[in-house]
């Protein structure tokens, strides 16, 4: 595979230390976006396999951080990288003599990124946990799901992710483009309770308003109000409605042939529940295609559920490309879009790549 990418972080040198989860996707969209990532294994580690489709765009080397041998292979690459990013738990780097301290004297302008869940520091920082566990300690997780039911998972998408991996990727931009100006490199720190505690700002600020109940299913964006939430329709598929402004609801009641006064209370939550039964008997009536044939295009704020085999053959997607084949196998594109450094989907590398090569070739440089 070449390492020639293109994208606006083009010939920016990134090593990557394998892990699960947050790291991969970080460095996954840094690869999408031009960077040179080299990704460190154990030896004996699983091949890379072309459906695992967040492994593509690097180069991968074989190295054995346990041995005075692998080491210094690792440390030829580290002198001369811009990026490491490392997901283990406080302190695993630092025993492998890789740490900070160690490497930013080596390498003093070495963007350092550390993924955690819980952080570097505090009284969880090295317990062992996942994605719900960090967000369920944010509020988040307390957030989601229906009244008077459990908390529903996200997916993993709002912590290892959303809090996680982007939270990593803001901040290791961020002081790779400091470390220009200053030719200093630091550690960035990125922890996805943090992260995730961020992403709920606005929540926050609307429960200090008043605005937010501290229940589930019971508020504006929560799926409490009738306009905004799915609905079952008559073959079994779900559509959703996100008529929050009143010049869309306008819309969409008159689109379903519905009295508009009797949704001028809307903004009552004493409203809800018979607002929501009247809509689910109405949208009950029809298929999902029917629905889309009504309601698709309009401002009614609509949009069919579709499922994940469904969702690259919508017209919408597919007109703008975002999904990508990779060997056959539908991948989402790289996302954003660059009018002027565009970045292509670099293909998955199952070979093993020799370290010094790739140290002697980032010397050059």
């Amino acid at each position: 595979m070449s390492n020639e990418h293109s994208g606006p972080l083009r010939g920016v040198r990134v090593v990557e230390f394998a892990g699960i989860g947050p790291v991969p996707f970080a460095a996954m969209l840094l690869a999408d976006m031009g960077a040179d990532v080299v990704r460190v294994m154990r030896p004996g580690a699983p091949a890379l396999d072309k459906r695992d489709l967040v492994e593509r765009g690097r180069r991968v080397v074989s190295i054995d951080l346990k041995n005075a041998q692998g080491r210094e292979s690792a440390l030829l690459l580290l002198e001369r990288a811009e990026v490491l990013l490392e997901g283990f738990r406080p302190g695993v780097m630092e025993r492998l003599g890789l740490g900070p301290e160690a490497l930013l004297q080596r390498n003093p302008r070495l963007i350092y990124g550390r993924m955690t869940g819980w952080g570097q520091t505090g009284p969880l920082a090295t317990a062992a946990g996942h994605d719900i566990d960090y967000i369920a300690l944010t509020g988040a997780l307390h957030a989601i799901g229906e009244t008077g039911r459990g908390p529903v998972p996200p997916l993993n998408l709002l912590g290892d992710f959303g809090g996680g991996s982007l939270y990593l990727i803001v901040g290791v931009l961020a002081a790779l483009l400091e470390a220009r100006h200053s030719g200093r490199g630091q550690v960035v720190d990125a922890a996805i309770v943090d992260g995730a505690a961020s992403l709920l700002t606005f929540i926050y600020a609307a429960l200090a308003r008043g605005a937010w109940r501290d229940e589930r299913g019971g508020n504006l964006l929560d799926g409490g109000a009738p306009f905004y939430t799915t609905y079952r329709c008559a073959d079994g598929e779900y559509i959703a409605v996100g008529a929050l402004e009143p010049q869309f609801h306008e819309v969409l009641i008159a689109r379903l042939s519905l009295d508009q006064e009797a949704f001028k209370n809307r903004l009552n939550p004493e409203s809800w529940p018979r607002l929501r039964q009247l809509l689910q008997r109405t949208f009950a009536q029809r298929t999902r295609r029917e629905w889309c044939d009504l309601l698709e295009g309009t401002d009614a704020c609509f949009a069919p559920v579709l499922a994940l085999e469904e969702a690259p053959a919508h017209p919408h997607m597919a007109a703008r490309n975002v999904f990508e084949a990779i060997d056959g196998v539908p991948c989402p594109a790289p996302a954003p879009r660059f009018s002027r450094t565009p970045s292509t989907q670099p293909p998955i590398d199952e070979s093993l790549h020799d370290p010094a090569a790739i140290a002697r070739e980032w010397s050059e440089r």
